[in-house]
């Protein structure tokens, strides 16, 4: 299925947000599964690049976070809101682990997505904690 990067991105975000939710319910998931069913198309036939980002953004998940919270002053990654938690580590998982875009993309990214989904100064958060972690 061929989309946009800017469709993949999202339908990533997406995706994460859902895995993050079952994980906060306790409950079990297939990650193939939450991907075929957001892209609406086989897993096999899925976006490869969504594929990539959020099979290593959860295989990572644990790192990402103590990456994140070293550097969230007073800020614990658990008590952020599950769409900023998608976000972030969407992108960790696109710099640490793609390496093929410069890291202000990546962030104009994050920041984009944080104002289309968050409320309206929750970007900033964002732009701030990803410009000290991706580096």
């Amino acid at each position: 299925m061929e989309m946009s990067r800017n469709m993949s991105q999202e339908k990533a975000m997406t995706i994460l947000y859902d895995a993050l939710t079952y994980e906060a319910m306790g409950q079990d998931f297939d990650v193939k599964e939450l991907i075929a069913d957001i892209l609406d198309t086989p897993y096999e036939e899925a976006d490869l690049y969504v594929k990539e980002i959020v099979i290593k953004a959860l295989l990572h998940q644990d790192s990402y976070i103590q990456k994140l919270e070293e550097k969230m002053e007073k800020w614990k990654f658990s008590r952020l809101n599950r769409v900023t938690q998608a976000i972030l580590l969407m992108s960790c998982a696109h710099y640490f682990e793609i390496q093929e875009t410069d890291r202000a993309v990546i962030i104009d990214v994050a920041v984009r997505l944080a104002k289309k989904f968050l409320d309206d100064n929750d970007y900033k958060f964002v732009n701030a904690i990803l410009e000290n972690v991706l580096c």
